[in-house]
């Protein structure tokens, strides 16, 4: 057997792209505490009601077609969107997620000698898959955890090629208004693409993620997920809406059989169930407010949340992190966000009735013996 010779020198040209070795790999949110047999698991702004059953049974009645591929042009998921939504189908492209729209996108547009645009409190992946396209990501200040327009303008160059903003955003759970974001499209250079991240947009009434801004312009796009809302993290499955030369441009690096035929059926029956969703979210805005009054009423402020959880402030990194440990003692997983640039603060996820009413009792306590 021929064996490698170990006292060969190593092949030091092999190397990968610029930028790959400074990413930091993506943490998800915990999902366990050592020592702790039971936990609820409000670190990743799941949905605690699972996803529609009409969803759970279309993902059963697939498995019976598992031998065969999946359709490539994701035709029957993209008409659900677009009649759910209002809009073309024509200019919708499905993805592993919403992840792999940003990627997509990165790879697409951005590259060396490139900038891709964010905001310090930014989702972490705008810079990752900024840096896997070997461009160089911004980061621009916010003002008051709130995406600052004026800053974002002043940081565009003749490089710039993607700006990315979250609306709402994630993890501060605030927003901008529509003028706000036709006044950022209307003023980027010429060769900039504005991507709003929609994550979050299904938790906010009446709210069109940016459709009217980009059907009046080339050169804005939205992404979307399932993840959240209809509660199909475990599938990943998102999609994304912009001008139709960007959605074909997107369709020649998207691998043909990139989503299951499982994720398919899933997703479209539960864009389908609008009444189950419009429950979920009436359900996550009642706790959402109460949650945020209970914390307030001790002493931690949150910023007004359209999402599904919400930012809560301890003034200080160390008391943060000790009401961190003192809900894990109690079962409960919230996620810090220091990575984030929020040392001092913690995500918290909506739950159930149960469990937002845990967590408030654990904080209040917490505080309490703090004081």
């Amino acid at each position: 057997m021929n064996r490698p010779d170990m006292n060969r020198p190593a092949r030091t040209e092999i190397a990968p792209q610029p930028g790959i070795m400074d990413i930091a790999p993506y943490q998800g949110g915990a999902s366990q505490v050592a020592g702790v047999a039971r936990v609820t698991k409000l670190s990743s702004n799941e949905n605690p009601f699972g996803p529609s059953p009409l969803a759970v049974e279309a993902l059963r009645a697939s498995a019976a077609e598992l031998h065969r591929y999946p359709p490539t042009d994701h035709a029957a998921l993209r008409a659900a969107i677009g009649e759910v939504h209002g809009l073309d189908p024509g200019r919708i492209i499905c993805g592993v997620g919403s992840d792999e729209i940003i990627t997509f996108l990165c790879q697409a547009y951005a590259g060396p000698g490139t900038e891709v645009i964010h905001t310090e409190h930014g989702f972490s992946m705008y810079r990752i898959s900024a840096l896997a396209a070997s461009a160089t990501p911004v980061q621009v200040p916010e003002r008051d955890r709130v995406v600052d327009v004026d800053a974002i303008l002043a940081a565009c160059t003749e490089r710039t090629r993607l700006v990315f903003v979250a609306n709402p955003a994630n993890p501060t759970g605030t927003m901008i208004d529509e003028g706000q974001v036709a006044r950022l499209a209307d003023n980027l250079p010429p060769r900039a693409l504005l991507v709003l991240d929609g994550a979050y947009a299904e938790f906010v009434d009446g709210f069109d993620a940016g459709r009217a801004v980009i059907d009046a312009r080339d050169n804005v796009v939205m992404t979307r997920t399932f993840s959240k809302l209809y509660g199909l993290g475990g599938l990943r499955v998102g999609w994304g809406y912009g001008p139709a030369p960007v959605i074909d441009v997107l369709n020649r690096v998207r691998g043909p059989f990139n989503l299951s035929s499982p994720a398919l059926a899933a997703a479209e029956a539960a864009v389908r169930d609008r009444e189950f969703a419009a429950r979920c979210r009436a359900e996550n805005a009642r706790w959402r407010d109460w949650l945020a009054a209970a914390l307030a009423d001790v002493g931690v402020p949150s910023d007004p949340s359209c999402a599904n959880f919400v930012l809560a402030r301890f003034g200080s990194r160390e008391a943060a992190e000790a009401c961190d440990l003192h809900l894990q003692a109690r079962g409960l997983i919230v996620r810090r966000v220091a990575g984030y640039g929020l040392p001092d603060a913690l995500r918290i996820t909506i739950g159930d009735g149960d469990a937002c009413r845990r967590v408030a009792a654990a904080i209040a306590e917490f505080r309490a013996q703090a004081a």
